[in-house]
């Protein structure tokens, strides 16, 4: 991106943060009447109405008066239905004479007028205002006489969301904006509502890497997923990367969320832009999947990661009986984090052939957990299946939630015939460009710059370190057996007292205290690492192979790990005396001495 294309997007963003700053003053009117955790359960509802109408309005009358005619004919709902969607150019209409404009016209019956405007909306956007429990909070800003102070200031310029003013794009950062000072207020995880734009871009950008010159030329009908859409924003994003590749290109859209407002907001942002709303479900993708049966061309989500999965345990585990033919077949991780289930949700519903998937995982999908445990099987699943195509580490401090060591895994269906056999790992903690001002514990952000880095080392496919304005990141490419090892079962045997090995039927009998373990490469012969490792150190040890277990991990940290030796005990010494010299001067300053 040049300059003058990054002065622009930066203009932009400060005009969404005003925007929505501007949105969120609306709040000093409830003080008082809400608690300041509960503002946003007036001003996200109340933005995507207003939104709404502002969307309406050019086509209000051609509406209100086909309505008019279709009564006096009693046509069928679903004829009434198709007919007014119709005449207002969009997936949805509001069929009451009311509008923000004619609401605030007459103060003395602002709740009736307002319930009738509600109750004039059709029934996928009745859907979102009942997803956002709205009837209470109607019912206590009326009592508390701020319910038409609220529609006024929203019907102000502060509040004007039209269409023509406010792309889909910039709509959607809106939201975000509100809902992370709605989550901020509410001393709320942020970050389990959205995933700041940088990081989603890169994730675009790996997910269409291998197919983005054939995007260009051909463009594609593609469809794609978020099993934890939270307001959509992933799908949007990759969206607005396809079309800008390719505006003929389509991607439908679906996804799922567990939280009833971000739903909501999800589903308003996908009837606004006339997409899939279809395709967008609420509920838990892991006890209650509304996509059985469903594949996706891509799959680009962020799912919670430290989260336990108790509440769905029950469902999880009948699930994983069936085997290979639901999601969990290969295992199941630990209760305590839910992540790689997600994982495992994401792995079945990619199309045979062709499907591919970006998701962001911690630290733990690379290493928790011992050879045969659950997270072990998952990973030999995806490892031995060929199905792993590449793991990016990014910065810390990158996510507005968490601060620590984060990992987008590039899953394919169709790796490229060069990449058959191997896995890619790309260290990009260090490429980064720090915020002026942080957001949460989000201090750093991707740069294009950065991006693109990263994705030449993508595409390079080989080791080495790639650099560029000092931003580095570093590849490193393995066969898959590399992240393999057999944790192999080492015995000491009892002795008698002149030190031989006793033996019972010709077999020395182990001493359990000394039992021990050793974890052996796939790329190693056991026998000969047995010899090298383990005899000289313990001449009378033997094997016990019928206790092998073969394990998997990725041990990022170790593969690009340097090794900084430590600094000379004479240079040490000498700054010591510096500093104490340094101090002495300056209490004698202190002191007058």
């Amino acid at each position: 991106m040049d300059e003058m294309m990054q002065s622009l997007q930066k203009q932009t963003d400060l005009n969404i943060r005003e925007k929505a700053n501007l949105i969120w003053e609306i709040a000093t009117h409830l003080v008082g009447l809400f608690k300041p955790h509960e503002y946003g359960k007036v001003i996200l509802p109340m933005t995507v109405l207003k939104r709404f109408d502002d969307a309406l309005a050019p086509t209000k009358k051609a509406v209100l008066d086909k309505y008019e005619e279709l009564q006096t004919k009693h046509v069928v709902n679903n004829v009434l239905d198709a007919s007014l969607c119709k005449e207002s150019g969009m997936s949805f209409y509001n069929r009451s004479k009311f509008d923000f404009a004619k609401l605030v016209a007459d103060s003395d019956n602002i709740e009736a007028n307002f319930e009738d405007y509600l109750s004039g909306f059709s029934d996928n956007v009745k859907d979102i205002i009942t997803k956002f429990k709205f009837a209470d909070t109607v019912k206590t800003m009326a009592d508390g006489n701020v319910l038409f102070l609220v529609i006024q200031e929203f019907n102000s310029r502060k509040g004007d969301m039209s269409p023509d003013k406010i792309t889909s794009a910039d709509m959607g950062y809106i939201f975000e904006e509100l809902i992370r000072k709605f989550s901020e207020s509410y001393n709320e995880t942020a970050g389990a509502h959205f995933t700041s734009r940088d990081i989603i871009y890169l994730m675009t950008e790996l997910l269409i890497a291998p197919e983005k010159d054939e995007i260009v030329t051909e463009g594609c009908f593609k469809t794609a997923y978020d099993m934890t859409m939270g307001t959509s924003q992933m799908l949007g994003c990759l969206t607005e990367r396809i079309k800008a590749i390719n505006p003929n290109a389509e991607l439908t859209c679906f996804g799922q969320e567990l939280n009833e407002e971000t739903y909501a907001i999800a589903k308003a942002d996908m009837l606004i832009k006339g997409g899939n709303v279809s395709g967008m479900k609420q509920g838990d993708t892991l006890s209650d999947d509304a996509f059985e049966g469903y594949e996706f061309d891509y799959i680009i989500s962020n799912p919670p990661f430290g989260i336990d999965w108790k509440k769905d345990k029950a469902c999880v585990e009948n699930e994983a009986k069936l085997g290979y033919s639901g999601r969990f077949g290969p295992g199941l991780p630990a209760v305590s984090d839910s992540q790689m289930l997600f994982l495992l949700n994401g792995v079945k519903k990619l199309k045979e052939g062709c499907g591919r998937m970006a998701i962001i995982q911690n630290g733990s999908s690379l290493f928790t957990g011992d050879a045969g445990s659950g997270a072990s099987e998952i990973r030999k699943y995806l490892i031995t299946g060929d199905l792993v195509e590449a793991i990016i580490q990014l910065p810390n401090d990158l996510f507005y939630n968490t601060g620590i060591a984060t990992y987008i895994w590039v899953i394919s269906k169709n790796k490229a015939v060069h990449r058959l056999g191997k896995i890619q790992l790309i260290d990009a903690s260090k490429c980064f460009v720090k915020r002026r001002k942080n957001i949460g514990n989000k201090r750093v952000d991707l740069s294009d710059e950065c991006i693109a880095i990263i994705i030449n080392a993508y595409n390079a496919f080989e080791d080495g370190e790639h650099v560029s304005g000092g931003l580095k990141v570093e590849s490193k490419v393995r066969e898959n057996n590399f992240f393999g090892y057999t944790k192999v079962t080492v015995e000491t045997p009892i002795t008698d007292e002149n030190g031989k090995p006793v033996l019972k039927r010709g077999k020395p009998q182990p001493d359990k205290s000394k039992s021990d373990t050793e974890s052996i490469p796939l790329l190693e012969d056991i026998d000969e690492y047995f010899k090298r490792n383990v005899l000289p150190y313990n001449p009378i040890a033997y094997m016990d192979r019928s206790k092998d277990k073969v394990g998997y991990e990725i041990p990022f940290t170790r593969l690009f790990y340097k090794f900084t030796p430590p600094r000379k005990a004479d240079e040490v010494f000498a700054e010591f005396k510096q500093l104490s010299r340094e101090e002495s001067d300056l209490m004698k300053e202190i002191l007058g001495e």
